[in-house]
């Protein structure tokens, strides 16, 4: 009577795996959400696009989802169901191409709102500017940032008041592929004017790199401490081998060390500022751990 029961119990999961079918637990599995067809069915007409999609980095929202049917295409675009009813009508889903900036935005950012905070309060949103402006959402490889071009042809695309200072005599090795845009700059904004990398110590976009003046120091250059880096320098290109604002170093120092004393060193004499260079004597400009005029 066991045996019996127990045959008659096992009959129907046999019967179900001959004919091919699947479990219960696996169909509900594949089984595409409400109004969702799945990515097969957007591939039928969407080739150019589903064709080597397998590697964009926006297949793992199918994973995300417990490898769902239709969350691969359906979670930007939306439920596809009524535009695959309307014979392929453009209005009854989402078209990042033909929708406004705001929108494109508001549907990236409700996956990527974590990693790009200030999105919306940054110059590139309100300049409407959106996400695809710069990433091609549906390229195929591994890069995880999908940009439609390498930095720094994309932003010069826009920026182009910039591009020339990178052919200064002396600039940033941004053209030769040696630093990014993106290595000071946050395109999705951040609190910092010109969307320049938020830190603890603001100075640490350059520090970061140039390691010999980040200090701290007994004696502070009072310029360094409160405006930063860019009351002397400008950081993409200049005349000046130390990229300053200006190409005399007297120039610059004067802005604020001026009237000077005549009669002294400073002044119309064989040691004056206008015959060497203020940093001549005052070598540790940036800071300097025994002496308050920075002085060698």
């Amino acid at each position: 009577m066991l045996m019996l029961g127990a045959a008659m119990l096992c009959a129907p999961v046999l019967a179900a795996q001959a004919s091919g079918d699947k479990p219960a637990a696996a169909q509900a599995k594949d089984a595409a959400p409400s109004g969702f067809v799945g990515g097969e069915v957007c591939a039928t007409c969407h080739e150019e696009v589903s064709k080597g999609f397998a590697n964009n980095p926006h297949t793992k929202m199918a994973l995300m989802h417990g490898n769902a049917a239709g969350v691969t295409c359906e979670n930007c675009h939306g439920a596809g169901q009524a535009h695959v009813d309307g014979g392929g009508d453009a209005t009854k889903i989402f078209d990042p191409a033909k929708a406004s900036p705001k929108d494109v935005d508001a549907k990236c950012l409700s996956c990527h709102a974590g990693a790009h905070p200030n999105f919306e309060r940054a110059p590139h949103a309100k300049a409407g500017v959106s996400c695809i402006g710069c990433h091609s959402i549906h390229a195929k490889g591994d890069r995880e940032d999908l940009l439609k071009a390498a930095q720094p042809t994309l932003c010069y695309q826009c920026h182009t008041d910039v591009k020339p200072s990178f052919d200064m005599p002396f600039h940033h090795k941004v053209n030769e592929g040696l630093v990014k845009c993106s290595d000071c700059h946050d395109p999705h904004g951040t609190f910092g004017n010109n969307n320049l990398r938020s830190t603890a110590d603001q100075n640490m976009i350059c520090t970061k790199c140039h390691t010999e003046v980040r200090g701290p120091f007994v004696y502070e250059h009072a310029a360094v401490k409160a405006e930063g880096c860019m009351a002397c320098h400008t950081p993409h290109g200049s005349q000046n081998a130390r990229l300053l604002n200006m190409p005399n170093i007297n120039t610059l120092c004067n802005q604020c060390h001026s009237p000077v004393s005549a009669g002294t060193v400073h002044g119309m004499n064989a040691g004056s500022a206008e015959l060497q260079p203020c940093i001549n004597c005052h070598t540790m400009i940036h800071g300097s751990n025994i002496d308050p005029y920075f002085k060698r």
